[in-house]
């Protein structure tokens, strides 16, 4: 902790947030999880258990990536316009079937993108290059280098090669990659499980017409639609009491089930708020408040090997504190191992406004995009924490850091966009 002085809600001194997911992936140690094998149809987003090397040439063969005509290289030099070469046509590829001819000295073939290279040929002339004279000759109008429009055998990958490495995400292109290679199954790392309750006698199911004094439950599926898109598995537990019995049976139960655990609402010192002490009686605490707005009062703990979230209960609140937190932890647990260095899509943008900031705080400032003839406009969507649709309104994010007073109309900003 920063110091020793507690704060009116009865935490010690905030922590920086870097420093904050620092503390907590130091506390995670070197994932170990399982490993199975998935078909590529089902293999979308999960992460490589082991390095996939090419089993064979990509291409097998070389192909034409241009409509024209296959040649010798050769028997084009110094061909142009003015001064053609001529070659006779001794056949046509076919698609989907090897040549039975080769390609000898003065002779071409027609070709279609995507067709098989015949024997003694080395290069293509687009279509465009060319002039037709007869059915049995052409005219070559632009000489062309050996290897011009063509994908040589082993080009896009050689046989032994690394296709992808151990602890990588699979993408759509790379689920292309393997199914070129004829790979049809991956080994990946089991999906991690996250528990998520929600806590407090204030809420009930979203299905539910909550009567005076109750809300609906945002957190819970929202939140459990951020584990999916982070790649783990959610586990619901439903509405949790704030009944100190209750509350201590549930988190210890999600805690004994899980990879990770995320309880919401019960962040905030107070009388009716038990997961400071849940966190503690199951293992200890790392990080009580975060300068962080909004999102300040998450708690971090482990316990054993699992860490455990205190999120706000506001819905802003705890969606922040899983982008910067929850899924980061996610990613490390699954083996992801490029997870935390990646890039988040983002786009740079002017800012519409003027922005204050206090100092020694990270503001994340939710906006939406506007372009206009000199490029993006980012207009803060402003409201409270406890407001959801600054969150559906919103296309992406910005961050001042803890050193800034603010930001003045015009500044570009780096916006991560909301996917």
């Amino acid at each position: 902790m920063a110091s020793d002085t507690r704060d009116m809600l009865g935490r010690t001194g905030l922590t920086r947030v870097d420093k904050a997911l620092s503390i907590l992936l130091a506390h995670l140690g070197s994932p170990d999880p399982p490993v199975e094998t998935v078909p590529l149809s089902l293999a979308l987003d999960r992460v490589t258990a082991k390095a996939v090397l090419a089993p064979e040439d990509l291409p097998s063969h070389a192909r034409s990536t241009m409509d024209g005509f296959a040649v010798q290289a050769a028997d084009t030099f110094g061909a142009t316009e003015s001064m053609p070469g001529y070659l006779k046509i001794a056949g046509e590829v076919l698609m989907g079937e090897e040549p039975a001819f080769e390609i000898r000295r003065g002779s071409c073939a027609r070709i279609a993108t995507g067709g098989l290279l015949p024997a003694g040929a080395d290069a293509v002339v687009m279509l465009e290059n060319t002039i037709p004279v007869d059915e049995t000759m052409v005219e070559i109008v632009r000489a062309v280098g050996a290897g011009t429009n063509l994908i040589a055998r082993g080009e896009d990958i050689g046989k032994g090669c690394l296709a992808l490495p151990a602890g990588h995400r699979l993408r759509p292109q790379d689920l292309g990659l393997l199914a070129g290679l004829g790979i049809r199954r991956v080994d990946v790392y089991g999906r991690i499980s996250v528990g998520v309750l929600s806590t407090g006698d204030e809420i009930v199911p979203c299905t539910d017409t909550p009567p005076p004094g109750k809300i609906r439950d945002i957190n819970q599926i929202t939140l459990a639609g951020l584990i999916s898109r982070a790649g783990a598995r959610p586990n619901l537990y439903g509405i949790v009491s704030d009944q100190r019995d209750l509350f201590f049976q549930a988190v210890e139960k999600a805690a004994a089930e899980n990879d990770i655990v995320l309880f919401s609402g019960g962040s905030s010192v107070g009388m009716r708020d038990l997961g400071e002490q849940a966190i503690a009686s199951l293992g200890s605490i790392l990080v009580h408040g975060v300068a962080l707005k909004p999102g300040k009062p998450v708690i971090i703990g482990i316990a054993g090997t699992t860490p455990i979230f205190g999120l706000p209960g506001h819905p802003v609140s705890a969606m922040v504190c899983f982008d910067l937190f929850v899924t980061p932890a996610i990613r490390h647990l699954s083996g992801h191992h490029a997870g935390l260095d990646l890039p988040e899509p983002f786009v740079l943008a002017r800012l519409a406004r003027n922005i204050n900031s206090a100092p020694g705080r990270r503001d994340l400032i939710r906006v939406r995009l506007h372009r206009n003839g000199q490029g993006w406009t980012a207009e803060p969507v402003l409201g409270k924490s406890g407001a959801i649709t600054t969150l559906s309104h919103a296309d992406g994010y910005f961050l001042i850091d803890e050193d800034s007073q603010g930001l003045t109309k015009d500044t570009e900003v780096k916006v991560i966009l909301y996917l």
